[in-house]
């Protein structure tokens, strides 16, 4: 089977605009996204964060450089201001080279986010660790 691009979502929301707390809940995302579907980073395509208007101390991309994702192609961007929806909310569309089915593919809505897709939430979500030596989860 040869590998097509396919897009991988998640989204997870943090208590407070602080580059900290924006950090800290980026990497939990990316690190669950990862340990779902055993990415590596040279399968990476690219990778686009968004984030609610209410979220601008930092941006929710230099979370991936500090795992160690140096070489991945990386853009945030606003979310559109719609009422109602979901406030201090990131999201991540990972663009991923697989030879996985679209069936295969593993969705990751962690926090107040799992709203968003209650049918894609994973009810236990895992917290590992990524080890930038080897582009995969430690």
């Amino acid at each position: 089977m040869s590998a097509h691009c396919h897009g991988v979502r998640g989204a997870t929301t943090v208590t407070e605009n602080s580059a900290a707390a924006i950090l800290a809940a980026t990497r939990e995302l990316l690190q669950a996204i990862i340990a779902a579907n055993d990415m590596r980073e040279p399968e990476i395509a690219s990778i686009i964060f968004t984030a609610t208007p209410d979220l601008d101390a930092v941006y929710p991309a230099l979370a991936a450089r500090e795992l160690g994702w140096t070489r991945t192609a990386l853009m945030c961007m606003q979310e559109m201001a719609v009422a109602g929806s979901l406030p201090r909310c990131i999201r991540v569309l990972i663009h991923w080279n697989t030879d996985r089915s679209l069936d295969e593919l593993r969705h990751t809505y962690l926090r107040e986010a799992r709203c968003l897709r209650p049918d894609l939430a994973d009810p236990k979500p895992s917290s590992l660790p990524l080890s930038p030596d080897t582009d995969r989860v430690a």
